[in-house]
């Protein structure tokens, strides 16, 4: 069967949901998500034979209502080796498509159950045979495209872990913890799991196990741990990580994922990195009742081997922005450069958007003309409506640690000296993936200026 295991340390992808959709409002958009794949048990081969599948539809903009909507589910690809049931609010148009209400979410509300799907493989079903169930889904005036999750049958141990609550509002110095379910979904024993963890740089880890290997990096630390607890199919156990939220904290990221250990997966998950044994207690899993993964149950999905938890602490990071004086002749290209720093205390990273720290608006000054376009940057021509020069904004990366800086190159061509001659560089403080007002508590510092002559 198929798992995933990230041995990387965190690089900023987004949290994008499967499915995207065409902004029919202009400030929101509705989503679906959904696991991009799903394995079903072989049949007649033991274990639990029905897999749940939770679609569910999130938005954008949490200040704006969505009103209730209606998801459209397409399961013909698989309906020649798999049966669906269906949750009791979707109305079944054959056996294998049906229409699901699903309720409003309200302003402070981005995320709503749609459906649970039951599949369960058919008694003749080819272990070869594969399929996608497909979704789409409207609210009001917003529709979504299409998403899909591939369906596929296997004969062997399938982990998956339950989704943990983000958390929201810690305060730097204290402590928490990321607590999820570990379960089989498969037809055979796990006899070890391999466990990865990822804490981004404001988290600390606070145990090192002797069964686990730590390693530090730019954007965190990260543990490789054996466990040695064999799980058999249905079965379900307890995992808890202690975190210490750190003084730098602010917005924060957690990963975990589980396999099936073998040696050759632990030497891909090492990779070339270097790693320290731990020399605390074991890391264990504790057992917990089983329950039957059944439609409706909410609280057990364990479709996904691989968990993000966001963590939000109450912090600030100031931003402070600054400019630079050039000068030259009529002709010479020069280059005046605008920096981004943190002053803290809080390093500020989007590891789940992806988004930059900062976004700078950038026109040249009077007299002068830039000179190709400057690395990381995108820029609106002059237009009546609006700005009436080029306009350029330029994107940091998508971390900046506390006390450090970060540095943009721009290039302009003299074409006439004006003495003097200046322009305003500023930080876009309310982008919607970062706003930089949430968190700065100085935005009078976030304005600079290049002077050319």
């Amino acid at each position: 069967m198929k798992h995933r295991l990230l041995a990387a340390a965190l690089t900023g992808c987004a949290l994008a949901a499967v499915g995207a959709g065409p902004v029919h409002a202009a400030s929101d958009q509705l989503w679906i998500d959904v696991p991009s794949e799903t394995v079903l048990p072989a049949p007649g081969s033991g274990g639990p034979a029905e897999r749940t599948l939770t679609v569910r539809v999130t938005h954008d903009n949490t200040e704006s209502e969505v009103e209730p909507g209606r998801l459209t589910v397409d399961a013909s690809e698989v309906a020649s080796f798999a049966r669906v049931s269906w949750s009791s609010n979707c109305v079944p148009e054959s056996e294998v498509k049906a229409v699901c209400d699903f309720p409003a979410m309200s302003a402070g509300t981005n995320i709503v159950t749609a459906a649970q799907l039951g599949l369960s493989a058919l008694p003749d079903a080819d272990l070869a045979a594969s399929g996608n169930v497909r979704y789409s889904a409207t609210a009001g005036e917003l529709t979504s495209f299409a998403a899909e999750t591939r369906i596929t049958l296997g004969d062997g141990p399938d982990l998956g872990l339950s989704q943990a609550d983000y958390q929201h509002d810690l305060r730097p110095g204290t402590s928490t913890q990321v607590s999820a379910t570990v379960g089989n979904n498969g037809n055979r024993a796990v006899r070890r799991t391999l466990l990865w963890i990822n804490a981004s740089y404001g988290l600390g880890l606070k145990e090192r196990y002797a069964n686990c290997e730590y390693r530090r990096h730019e954007t965190g630390e990260s543990a490789l741990c054996v466990l040695d607890e064999a799980v058999a199919p249905g079965e379900r156990y307890a995992l808890t990580t202690g975190l210490r939220v750190g003084r730098k904290a602010l917005y924060e990221r957690f990963d975990h994922s589980v396999l099936p250990y073998s040696d050759q997966a632990l030497e891909e998950a090492r990779g070339e990195w270097t790693w320290t044994p731990g020399a605390g207690g074991e890391l264990d899993l504790r057992p917990v009742a089983a329950k039957p993964a059944v439609a409706g149950d909410d609280d057990l999905d364990l479709s996904d081997n691989h968990r993000v938890v966001m963590l939000d602490a109450r912090n600030t990071a100031d931003l402070k922005l600054t400019g630079s004086r050039v000068r030259g002749v009529v002709g010479d290209t020069v280059t005046a450069t605008v920096t981004v720093h943190n002053r803290g205390p809080a390093w500020v990273a989007s590891l789940g958007a992806g988004a930059a720290v900062a976004t700078v608006r950038i026109q040249a000054p009077e007299g002068t003309s830039f000179a190709g376009e400057p690395e990381d940057c995108w820029y609106l021509p002059p237009s009546e409506e609006g700005e009436p020069v080029t306009t350029y904004f330029c994107r940091t990366p998508i971390y900046l640690h506390d006390k450090a800086s970060y540095t943009m190159e721009v290039h302009l061509r003299i074409d006439e000296v004006v003495r003097g001659a200046r322009t305003t560089v500023e930080t876009l403080n309310d982008d919607r993936e970062l706003p930089i007002s949430r968190f700065d508590p100085n935005l009078r510092n976030n304005r600079a200026q290049i002077v050319v002559n």
